[in-house]
């Protein structure tokens, strides 16, 4: 049985080597779909198989990138930076500043141009292409943009084989290995390929590109790093790469590094063939073309690429001002965090990933900075061990710093002394100063520009006109780094920093004491063994100086938030969105001098969400989760505090983006328990602010209801109402004047109505170009809807039609109150038929009709209708003028200051004549009443009120306007 066992085992072998392997290949851009077949004859090409590989290692887009929808791919995306080719004397002749645009004295030149062969070139040898720019100018975009265009055939045909290594992998390798088993571990198809035998000259079909080099220690001396000219011998990984580029090893490849400024040096210059710089985005031009591929490639129809062009020619007229923006868009990282901030303030979808404007810089300084260190030794005035230090720590204990002053002084700009005295005043040692030479050289310049506005100076900055003066590239990264300085606990004084530090050591100690004071207290004296119990006692102390220290973080956050000379600021979101298209017509008002700071405190509580906080873990800078958890138990009561008194709109609305940002369900929920009102008229609603209103609301149980929701004057369309859907099921009186609502947004709002979810008492849809046919489908849901008390319909363009059928649902509901129709074009038969259907119905007790073209007789008529004909009936108020019968009515003040609260977007033509019918009506009814003197004063009291509204319309009397409905 077992030789019958082995035969059929060997036989199934058989058949298995001979089957055909079917290879399928990923589908992306540029790269069609096709199917390989592979036997133990004619084995695949390991060439082909390393392109397919490669690509779709390549293609695959970072997690940032995915924020975008997903909509576009790596080719469509990208747009070439300026790339300058530099002799080796000027290779360190940069730009004045990468912040500063330039016209280049030479030609661009592309990577494919750099290996074209020289006078210089040597036959047999391989070129080194040194390609380097500062932080931020596009290196890894460009490596990546050449490797898939190498593996589509698009450039560098003649290269057969293309290997890149990433320098950080390779820096982080510990154990010795050959070119051949480096470039085998990570593609491993590659193993014992002919073209990296070194036999012959086949090296010279290969390139190899080391993106990153400043991420590797590379030593050129002889005496340090051995030569090698064996691709199979053991080394170092640095040692290779160190013999590669003295062409020891393969001298006929070709290899492209990349770099950043300060390892410019690292690589001997007799070892670079060309040097190639690239410069980013050095014209509004190139800009553009960015922004086209990012904003263009929308879905959602041709609604969503209307206002993307729109963005992108408002955006183009502020580059084209040489603003402060052109300047930091220099940098194509910066042009990334445009698109990014505008698609998520014009794009959010609800159906997409959570996004948060924190976490959109704190992804822009993890694409930047992630895994970037500054080197070993010690940091600025802080211990640390024998590792990197984190580079973006050191940004933020040194720029952070720098930011932090700014926003407490109220300053944006600063000169060359104080940038001097905040990041390179207190360095000592030589560590020190190597790591603040290679700060300044990679990384200033990639958060500061050179001002290039006539900014506001405070007055002590009176004698320095002629100084330049720095700026933060983008306004809002100086109050991001001012808020992660502050929640890292970096702005601790020096005796809070020592007692961490003395609390920590002691801590550490008493554990490993406590034992031998266990044994020793039994020899020696009580009172030396209390001296040991100090050591328990400390840390505890420590615990309760650190609360503390949070809880002032919490107080800074809720101080910030509602700062008085803040309040009538435009809201936050508006303020972002002024810096990037900048502010086309008249400049909003602003009751603060400089510039507000109110992302400050948004962006405090947006980096203590877990998900930023793991991106920022993965920076360097750690925020350890019972610090998050001390600071939002602070937060939680000072906020609700603040929310004890009453806030303007752009307040509230900072507030909502601020839990938004926080992401912290529970927290959002208590906080929201203590508001009643939610008033956010005048604010200009966009999807994202309609989103952010629902998703905090949200967060609130299902018996949470606000007492009113005011949305008036807020720019609504029909497609922000389906995005405010959940937060209008917490709501009892709905407010939707004034906004742009037509009939198809009533389809929504009947649902709404029908919604069991839904306790709506209230709706009013005053001033929105419902008209007939709107009217109509909204009022299908008052036979089914038992909540609604309260409903108006003033100026929606109802008209006789929408009358007759309100008139007809009225008697199948049965819990309305109050209605108003005023306004709305309804002739005498059909008014006299709403008022009979109010006049029958159970609950109604007041009708508004006033403004619509009736005849006197027929507003006679409703008021004697407003008596009901059954006995035992109650009276329904007719609100059709300013008196009733004969007599004053009782709410002619509220109609008044409808008409003049109104006006200026009402046909005053209409308006005013319905003002000159109120004059006859009040001429008819003095006529009618005995001459008291009582009676004469409040008919002449109700006159001057129509006067002085009629003489404010026609003060400054506009062309009528087309209105609808009229």
């Amino acid at each position: 049985m077992s030789s019958l066992h082995r035969q059929l085992s060997q036989l199934l072998g058989a058949w298995r080597r001979k089957r055909r392997v079917e290879v399928s290949l990923y589908t992306a851009s540029g790269f069609h779909c096709r199917t390989f077949c592979s036997s133990s004859s004619e084995p695949a090409d390991p060439l082909e198989i390393h392109k397919k590989k490669v690509f779709l290692w390549f293609s695959h887009l970072p997690q940032e990138e995915k924020q975008f929808g997903g909509y576009f791919s790596p080719e469509t995306m990208h747009v070439d930076p300026l790339v300058l080719e530099r002799e080796a004397e000027e290779r360190a002749g940069v730009l004045s500043s990468p912040l500063q645009t330039q016209t280049p004295s030479t030609p661009s030149v592309t990577v494919e141009q750099l290996f074209e062969p020289t006078d210089t070139w040597i036959e047999g040898r391989g070129l080194n292409v040194l390609l380097y720019g500062a932080v931020g100018t596009g290196k890894s975009t460009v490596v990546r943009k050449l490797v898939l265009d190498w593996c589509a055939g698009r450039t560098l045909t003649h290269f057969k084989l293309l290997v890149p290594f990433s320098c950080e992998d390779l820096g982080q390798l510990s154990k010795v290995a050959s070119l051949r088993d480096l470039v085998s571990r990570k593609y491993r198809h590659l193993r014992k390929h002919p073209l990296l035998s070194g036999e012959g000259d086949q090296a010279k079909e290969v390139l190899f590109v080391f993106n990153g080099m400043e991420k590797m220690n590379l030593d050129f001396r002889i005496g340090a790093t051995e030569l090698c000219s064996d691709p199979d011998e053991a080394l170092p990984p640095g040692v290779v790469v160190v013999n590669l580029l003295r062409k020891y090893l393969l001298p006929e490849a070709s290899i492209l590094v990349t770099t950043r400024l300060s390892a410019l040096d690292r690589v001997p210059q007799k070892y670079v063939s060309r040097y190639a710089q690239i410069c980013g985005f050095n014209d509004p031009d190139r800009q553009r073309a960015y922004f086209n591929s990012r904003l263009l490639q929308q879905g959602g129809g041709s609604a969503r690429s209307h206002e993307a062009h729109a963005l992108i020619e408002l955006l183009y007229l502020n580059l084209q001002r040489e603003s402060q923006l052109a300047a930091a868009c220099f940098l194509p990282s910066y042009c990334w965090l445009t698109c990014a901030t505008l698609h998520f303030l014009h794009f959010t979808d609800a159906k997409a990933p959570i996004r948060t404007l924190t976490g959109i810089y704190t992804s822009f300084l993890r694409l930047n900075f992630g895994g970037e260190v500054l080197g070993t030794g010690a940091g600025t005035n802080v211990p640390i061990q024998n590792q990197p230090s984190s580079l973006m720590l050191y940004v933020v204990r040194t720029l952070g710093k720098l930011a932090f002053d700014g926003v407490t002084d109220k300053r944006t700009s600063f000169s060359e002394e104080e940038l001097e005295q905040w990041i390179g005043g207190k360095t000592k040692t030589d560590e020190e100063l190597r790591q603040l030479a290679m700060f300044r050289t990679d990384v200033l310049d990639f958060f500061l520009a050179p001002s290039v506005e006539g900014g506001r100076r405070l007055p002590a900055e009176n004698g320095e006109h002629d100084a330049r003066r720095y700026v933060f590239a983008v306004p809002a990264m100086q109050e991001y780094l001012a808020a992660l300085y502050v929640v890292l606990g970096e702005n601790k004084s020096a005796l809070e920093k020592l007692t961490t530090q003395v609390s920590a050591a002691i801590g550490q100690a008493s554990e490993d004491v406590n034992a031998l004071v266990n044994i020793l207290s039994k020899f020696i004296p009580l009172r030396i063994f209390a001296v040991f119990n100090l050591l328990k006692l400390f840390p505890k102390l420590f615990e309760k100086i650190s609360s503390r220290n949070k809880g002032s973080i919490a107080r800074t956050m809720a101080a910030e938030m509602f700062r008085t000379e803040d309040s009538y600021n435009e809201d936050v979101l508006d303020q972002v969105e002024q810096s990037l298209l900048g502010v086309h017509g008249p400049h909003p008002k602003q009751y603060c001098e400089g510039r507000p700071f109110e992302l400050y405190p948004i962006f405090m509580g947006g980096l203590l969400h877990y998900g930023n906080r793991v991106l920022l873990q993965q920076l360097g800078c750690s925020i350890q989760s019972t610090t998050v958890a001390q600071i939002t138990q602070a937060l939680r009561k000072y906020l609700v505090r603040e929310l004890s008194k009453p806030q303007p709109p752009e307040e509230l609305m900072d507030l909502l983006v601020l839990l938004y940002e926080f992401q912290n369900p529970r927290v959002t929920a208590e906080v929201l328990a203590s508001i009643r009102t939610i008033n956010l008229t005048n604010i200009r609603m966009t999807p994202l602010k309609c989103f952010v209103l629902s998703s905090v609301l949200s967060c609130t149980p299902a018996s949470y209801h606000l007492e009113e929701m005011n949305l008036s004057s807020c720019l609504l369309t029909h497609d922000m109402l389906q995005l405010l859907w959940p937060a209008f099921r917490h709501t009892h009186n709905l407010n939707l004047q004034y906004n742009s609502l037509g009939p198809e947004s009533c389809v929504l709002l009947r649902d709404l109505l029908l919604d069991p979810m839904s306790s709506i008492r209230s709706l009013q849809l005053c001033d929105n170009p419902l008209l007939e046919s709107g009217a109509c489908t909204l009022l299908e849901a008052l036979p089914e809807n038992q909540s609604l008390t309260h409903l108006s319909l003033m100026h929606t363009g109802l008209g006789d039609r929408g009358a007759l059928e309100l008139a007809e649902r009225l008697r199948q509901h049965t819990g309305l109150l109050e209605l108003n129709v005023a306004y709305n074009n309804i002739g005498d038969n059909a008014a006299l038929a709403l008022v009979d259907a109010c006049r029958e119905h159970p609950s109604i007790h007041t009708v508004h009709l006033y403004l619509n073209p009736l005849s006197d007789v027929g507003k006679q008529t409703l008021y004697v209708r407003g008596v009901p004909e059954s006995q035992g009936g109650r009276r329904v108020k007719v609100l059709a003028s300013v008196i009733e019968g004969a007599d004053i009515s009782e709410d002619w003040h509220p109609i008044l200051t409808v008409i003049r609260e109104n006006a200026s977007s009402w046909d005053r033509q209409r308006v005013q004549q319905q003002l000159k019918v109120f004059l006859r009506d009040l001429d008819w009814g003095r006529q009618q009443q005995q001459q008291s003197l009582w009676k004469r004063m409040h008919f002449r009291r109700v006159e001057m009120g129509v006067r002085k509204t009629l003489k404010m319309l026609e003060k400054d009397d506009p062309p009528p306007s087309a209105g609808y409905g009229m």
